[in-house]
């Protein structure tokens, strides 16, 4: 396999920061930040190395949640008197075997299906074996369980879909988790003008295949006050929950401080309920801001630059969000599934674990990520997942991410102390935009320049 460094692209510049926000974002309206390093980088024998971060107070409580099965055991009823000992052992009611997990140092990637999209960038399900991919364009095609993929597509809002610039279009996509029932998708998408547009529509009754494009019914729409940092993930979390990450705006070094700005939806994760009765949604009641004057009640987190993917472990509700860095860090944030909320990961005061435009800053009340590289390692960090799936237990318990520009796939895995470990596991020649997890937890990546989906195997 022919190796891709960040100096050797084989595509422009302007592409490699697609979804990167970095300091040398293609903004007519904003001063670049130069990249802190532009020169090709190329990998030692250190840089493969286990580093070691560790997590916050919050964080560490529950890093290292697993599925943790008991063996549960019970004494048969004896036929002999009280007096009497019994002759036999206690009967063991057998319980599921918990998985053993284990930091993996290496991963491989195995073709789905080539060449077939146009600027992909994500992957899902819809609670079935087959695969939805989202081109930026406006497009939504399905790969069937057996690899066929299907034509025409199954949504196509070109028509309402703004993807100029190199960080608009269709971002985000997410099956309401009744779909079987209900038929009810959201996405996120901008529109010709460049603002944000989180929408709902429905499958067609009689094409299981095939959605109505005419029966979209925005539930919130916000502007953009530049055209990149758009963020673009909806997911639903186990509280059947609708969560949206929002971008802090554009332009660098946030000039509208919005990601210090709770006053404001840029720069945070939203948390709504679109599953009342309302026409667009409604505030669950213990939302962080909800009783808070200087805070918008739809907020969930904030302090965030452009959160490029986040994700829940399917196993513990515990949240991930892979948030892009300006000129110097890329970051991964956690948030345990007991959090009330509420949680300031720290831009634009820091970058990183490092004060941002300052030797020395007040951390007080940030909550810091669990893991961060340089820009001599990338340059836009791609969340990704934590591996749940069954085909591959060696993978179990381990989360996988990527940068954007040089294709490195890096692990995190939580050690018995809560300390996040990390390794780079696999170097692709892939420009990843996004991971994918199927019904059964299997991760995907998405080549976005090639247009090819690749399976994660050991």
């Amino acid at each position: 396999m022919i190796k891709r460094k960040f100096s050797s692209l084989l595509i422009p510049l302007t592409i490699i920061f697609a979804f990167s926000g970095c300091g040398s974002d293609d903004d007519s309206q904003q001063t670049p930040i130069p990249v802190a390093s532009s020169q090709a980088t190329t990998f030692s024998e250190e840089s493969l190395t286990e580093t070691v971060i560790e997590p916050t107070p919050a964080a560490s409580s529950t890093a290292t949640q697993e599925a943790r099965s008991t063996t549960q055991v019970s004494t048969s009823e004896s036929e002999s008197t009280p007096t009497q000992i019994p002759t036999t052992p206690p009967t063991v009611i057998p319980t599921e075997t918990p998985i053993p997990t284990y930091p993996v140092d290496s991963i491989n990637l195995s073709p789905v299906i080539e060449g077939a999209f146009v600027r992909p960038l994500y992957l899902t399900h819809a609670g079935d074996e087959r695969l939805f991919v989202v081109e930026q364009a406006g497009i939504i095609r399905i790969i069937d369980k057996d690899g066929t993929l299907f034509d025409p597509p199954y949504l196509d809002i070109r028509d309402r879909v703004g993807s100029t610039q190199l960080e608009q279009g269709l971002l985000g996509l997410a099956f309401d988790p009744a779909y079987a029932e209900s038929g009810i998708f959201f996405v996120n998408y901008t529109d010709l003008a460049g603002n944000s547009h989180i929408s709902r529509f429905t499958v067609d009754p009689g094409d299981p295949n095939q959605a109505n494009p005419d029966s979209e019914r925005t539930i919130l729409t916000y502007e953009q006050p530049y055209p990149n940092h758009n963020g673009g993930q909806v997911a639903f979390g186990p509280d059947g929950y609708l969560y949206i990450g929002v971008g802090d705006g554009g332009s660098a070094n946030d000039p509208l401080n919005n990601g210090q700005k709770p006053g404001t939806l840029l720069g945070t994760i939203l948390r709504l309920d679109v599953h009342q009765s309302s026409e667009t949604y409604t505030i669950p009641e213990t939302n962080p801001f909800i009783n808070d004057a200087n805070g918008r009640d739809e907020i969930w987190s904030w302090g965030l630059r452009n959160p490029w993917r986040f994700s829940f472990d399917r196993l513990t509700g515990d949240l991930f969000i892979a948030d892009v860095g300006q000129n110097l860090w890329e970051e991964v944030n956690f948030q345990p599934t007991e959090s009330p909320g509420g949680e300031n990961y720290g831009w634009n005061i820091m970058e990183g674990l490092h004060c941002f435009l300052s030797e020395t800053c007040d951390s007080t009340g940030l909550d810091l990520p669990v893991f961060e590289y340089s820009h001599q390692e990338g340059c836009s960090i791609t969340g990704g997942y934590m591996y749940r799936g069954s085909q591959y237990r060696e993978l179990y318990g381990n989360y996988f991410l990527a940068d954007y520009c040089q294709g490195n796939i890096w692990r995190l895995y939580p050690d018995e102390s809560g300390t996040w470990t990390s390794t780079m596991v696999y170097d692709s020649p892939y420009v990843i935009s996004s991971f994918g997890e199927d019904v059964a937890g299997e991760i995907y990546i998405v080549d976005h320049n090639g247009g090819s989906i690749y399976k994660i195997n050991p």
